[in-house]
């Protein structure tokens, strides 16, 4: 692993950052990771900045799905599907571990849209686009054995279909991963305070602050690119300082999506259950994901302020809640089973519809003055998105020379089988694979006696806690809890009563006083707290 994401490597930054960029990209989401793996093993010298921690914005609080877009069909978006669908099946073969098959049930209700007959026709479209084909249709009594536990009342059968789901967070760490094998190099806490002009030539560089240590750099490159998601209005705007009165146009329409966490044992489910909302007939869902159930999205205008780290409403709760009572009634679902929630803002352009969920989810870019913004977009078609800027780079780089052909999301060293490891927990080899690729040996070498075992109530191993302080550039306890590992969102309380054995196995390792750790406990759970549980 890159020196500067060990403990004390942030002293070598210095040094690092005096280099001659050709790439200097802005954002530490998975569009802003793609660019800098695709940019990396093209042979350019690429750096990635990030003023919080890598995935803090939506690539960490997204609903966890790699998926076609079924829905985009009923819009029109037969383009954005079937790139969709495309990306999907690749990832399902080079990630595999990471990106995982997910089967989804939808209930044939009386009278509820969409119908059988549209539902299969989208399901044929889908299924031709991914060259694939399949059963759909079930009746009432395969359909119950396949989706127990659903509301009865008017069910005639369902429809079954197959996506994906991932860990976000931890694809965008094994994209930077990858990135740096390459030859590109990735910082978090390191913000752009502002943009860096030469006359007649645009945009050539970044003022940068540390914000760890506080030090400020300035860093040139021939490119700079602003992958920084639904922030990107804000870099773009500094255009307004050099009269280009485009720039200072917004472009982006936030959209706050929020989840609820369940125990799966309280909501435990084989499939994924779809269904469209009673009150507004909206797609909401309910998914098994790393040892709990997933429950969501609202889709709704995110009034607040960007700088501020995104929560759930009340109003979303009761939403949420609503559609749990409609699906699942027999089970008595209540507020007090939810373990924590999270909210994510999507980075959406605006075409003033009013309805936010009719936005479209394609993604941008402007070149404006010398910088290049990348935004919009999904998860799913990470790659697509870094290619399509990187074609546009092209232009401003004119002495490198690449096809930008497509390539396999993962190298094949990186993905090359684990031989069996018996003190694993079954499954784990794959899912450490996808997560880790060629440092997985690594990882396991690294564990101390016990920290192979499963944490209760999910599928990471205490192994993931000690690499991911010793290795994966941890600065704040949140980065630990909420993104390096996802027990923040899986356990009650963010993780709070195994806080202790965490602690053992972390501190040292990140070299944190006591007086560091009591501080980073207490603000992480005052996060936790503020932004992760429910609403009063």
């Amino acid at each position: 692993m890159t020196a500067h994401w060990r403990n004390g490597g942030r002293s070598a930054l210095t040094d690092l950052l005096a280099r001659e960029w050709d790439v200097i990209v802005i954002g530490g989401g998975i569009t802003g990771a793609g660019i800098l793996l695709e940019a990396s093993r093209r042979g350019l010298k690429a750096l990635l900045v990030e003023q919080r921690d890598f995935a803090w914005g939506t690539s960490s609080r997204s609903s966890k799905l790699v998926h076609g877009g079924l829905r985009y069909l009923k819009e029109g978006q037969f383009a954005l599907t079937r790139e969709s669908v495309h990306e999907r099946q690749h990832l399902l073969q080079h990630a595999a571990g990471l990106v995982e098959p997910q089967s989804f049930a939808f209930g044939d209700y009386e009278g509820r849209k969409p119908g059988k007959r549209m539902f299969l026709l989208g399901l044929a479209i889908y299924d031709r686009m991914a060259g694939q084909k399949g059963r759909h249709y079930f009746g009432l009594n395969e359909f119950g054995a396949l989706a127990p536990n659903v509301s009865t009342v008017g069910l005639k059968g369902g429809m079954v279909y197959t996506d994906a789901k991932t860990d976000d967070a931890r694809l965008v760490m094994r994209v930077l991963q990858e990135a740096q094998q390459l030859g590109g190099v990735a910082v978090n806490y390191m913000a752009a305070e502002s943009l860096l002009r030469v006359d007649g030539d645009g945009v050539r560089g970044v003022r940068l602050r540390d914000g760890v240590s506080g030090a400020e750099h300035e860093v040139r490159a021939k490119l700079v690119i602003s992958a920084t998601g639904a922030w990107a209005d804000g870099l773009r705007t500094q255009g307004a300082a050099s009269g280009k009165a485009a720039a200072a146009k917004p472009r982006l329409r936030p959209l706050r999506g929020s989840h609820l966490v369940l125990p799966a044992w309280r909501l435990p489910l084989a499939q994924a259950i779809s269904l469209m909302h009673p009150l507004d007939g909206r797609p909401v869902f309910a998914f098994p994901w790393e040892g709990v159930t997933l429950v969501g999205t609202t889709d709704v205008d995110h009034k607040d302020d960007l700088s501020r780290e995104a929560a759930i409403t009340r109003a979303e709760v009761d939403y949420l809640m609503a559609a749990l009572h409609d699906q699942f009634p027999q089970l008595g679902l209540q507020e007090r089973d939810v373990i924590a929630s999270y909210a994510g803002v999507r980075p959406v352009i605006d075409s003033g519809k009013a309805d936010p969920s009719k936005e479209g989810r394609d993604h941008a870019l402007w070149l404006e003055d010398g910088l290049l913004t990348v935004t919009g977009g999904k998860l799913t078609t990470f790659r697509v998105i870094a290619l399509d800027a990187l074609k546009l780079a092209a232009t401003l780089l004119p002495e490198w020379r690449d096809k930008l052909e497509p390539q396999p999301v993962f190298g094949a060293a990186a993905t090359r089988s684990l031989p069996y490891q018996r003190h694993l927990p079954a499954g784990q080899a794959r899912r450490l694979q996808g997560r880790y690729g060629a440092l997985t040996r690594e990882l396991i070498a690294a564990a101390q006696p016990g920290e192979l075992a499963l944490i209760a109530g999910t599928e990471t191993i205490w192994a993931q806690l000690r690499w991911a302080a010793r290795c994966e550039s941890v600065q704040k306890l949140e980065d630990l809890m909420l993104r390096r590992s996802r027990l923040g969102i899986q356990l009650r309380g963010g993780g709070v009563d195994i806080i202790g054995r965490i602690r053992a196995i972390c501190q040292p390792e990140l070299g944190w006083s006591d007086e560091r750790w009591d501080a980073e406990q207490a603000a992480y759970l005052a996060l936790w707290n503020t932004h992760y549980s429910l609403p009063a």
